[in-house]
């Protein structure tokens, strides 16, 4: 049985680590929690564990050590081999990627956004209505019937954030979200970020926008280059710690003084 802590938590991760290939340490003795309906930042340089973390609250890589629960219950990965359990974690978890050719894979936009559904095993009137409703909401309607490959970089976004929001998952993890948008795309999904973490989403993100971290998340956690989970707190006492942005390579002298300069 989960206890009630766990239970009030939409994960809970307790001491976990994880190595590629066994040699390539990734994770390193990582604890954490994400409450229900929270907007959680994960910062850190690239390679830091950011994108490992989040395919591990996906339930796509398994811990080497320590334990991840999710919804009070632990999952694993023979867990996960149970078909009802399997089902009910996918469809309450979803997951958009950094690149979206890897999200997108069907031969129409429609097809893309059914594709989901029709495997959590919904009925072909449900899926249709679950469809067209995505479609508008994200203002692709237009985009229905045209293959993913023919889309523009924010396009392509759309549709890969279509294939997930389709299945109204409880929770949504964003990979660098706003990573080579254009600044009115950028805008576009920050905005859309917040509005679904006020519709109810709990949101986790793995991001360096830090000129949106304010919007983007109420609370971060904070990674070094070694793996390990280092720092926590509010974006403004996060984006006021210099010497802690300095030490995790998220800024260099330059951008740091500079920041001085301005606040003078």
């Amino acid at each position: 049985m989960p206890s009630a802590a766990e239970s009030s938590d939409v994960f809970r991760v307790d001491g976990v680590s994880y190595s590629y290939l066994g040699r390539f340490p990734a994770l390193d003795a990582v604890s954490l929690r994400v409450g229900r309906g929270e907007k959680v930042a994960l910062l850190g340089a690239n390679g830091c564990g950011k994108s490992t973390l989040l395919k591990l609250l996906d339930g796509l890589l398994f811990p080497d050590a320590g334990r991840f629960v999710a919804f009070g219950e632990e999952i694993t990965e023979d867990k996960l081999e149970d078909e009802q359990l399997q089902r009910a974690f996918r469809s309450r978890v979803g997951f958009i990627f950094q690149n979206s050719d890897a999200q997108t894979f069907s031969p129409t936009v429609r097809d893309e956004l059914a594709f989901g559904p029709l495997n959590l095993g919904k009925g072909l009137d449900e899926v249709d209505s679950r469809v067209q409703d995505t479609l508008a909401m994200l203002g692709i309607d237009d985009l229905a019937d045209r293959a993913p490959y023919q889309l523009s970089g924010g396009q392509k976004k759309r549709v890969a954030i279509g294939s997930v929001l389709v299945m109204n998952p409880e929770v949504l993890l964003f990979d660098e979200p706003t990573a080579a948008l254009d600044p009115r795309t950028q805008w576009w999904l920050t905005e859309l970020i917040v509005e679904l973490n006020e519709a109810g989403k709990t949101i986790v993100l793995a991001t360096h926008d830090l000129d949106s971290l304010t919007r983007l998340a109420d609370r971060c956690l904070v990674f070094s280059e070694d793996h390990r989970l280092v720092a926590e707190g509010a974006p403004e006492e996060v984006l006021d710690d210099r010497g802690l942005l300095l030490g995790v390579n998220l800024i260099h002298e330059g951008s740091a003084m500079l920041r001085s300069r301005a606040g003078e």
